[in-house]
């Protein structure tokens, strides 16, 4: 269960004992206009989240990291700011898996190339298998 205002929000918490607490989060509400995944820090767009929750209005906790120059932050965003974030998130990890796929092609034609030079030199002999 989770009760929130503008400058807070409470979230009650049951834990496995039986007792409950409840979290008190004080923090604005991010503007909608910024781009999760740009750096404040060094202007990188490689921004990530560490820790992500549902709060009760519809909005996301994040805690943010900067790889580049470790900027960190926690805040409260809107969810179209979120969704943006997630999708820059996919993005570069398509890019990575391209960029993997053709590493792996370029290194398994160069393996390749030397199993045919070295068959053709005479340097592979039937006892090697």
């Amino acid at each position: 269960m989770s009760h929130s205002n503008r400058n807070h929000t409470v979230r009650r918490i049951v834990l496995p004992s039986g007792r409950a607490i409840e979290v008190i989060r004080f923090s604005e509400v991010e503007p909608t206009g910024r781009q999760l995944s740009m750096c404040p820090g060094c202007s990188g767009d490689l921004v990530q989240p560490l820790s992500w929750s549902e709060s009760s209005d519809g909005c996301w906790e994040l805690t943010l990291e900067c790889p580049n120059c470790w900027w960190t932050e926690a805040g409260l965003y809107q969810r179209e700011q979120v969704e943006q974030l997630e999708d820059r998130l996919d993005e570069g990890l398509a890019g990575m898996i391209n960029d993997l796929r053709r590493l792996t092609h370029a290194n398994m034609a160069s393996e390749v190339d030397r199993f045919i030079a070295a068959l053709n030199a005479g340097v592979i002999l039937p006892e090697d298998f």
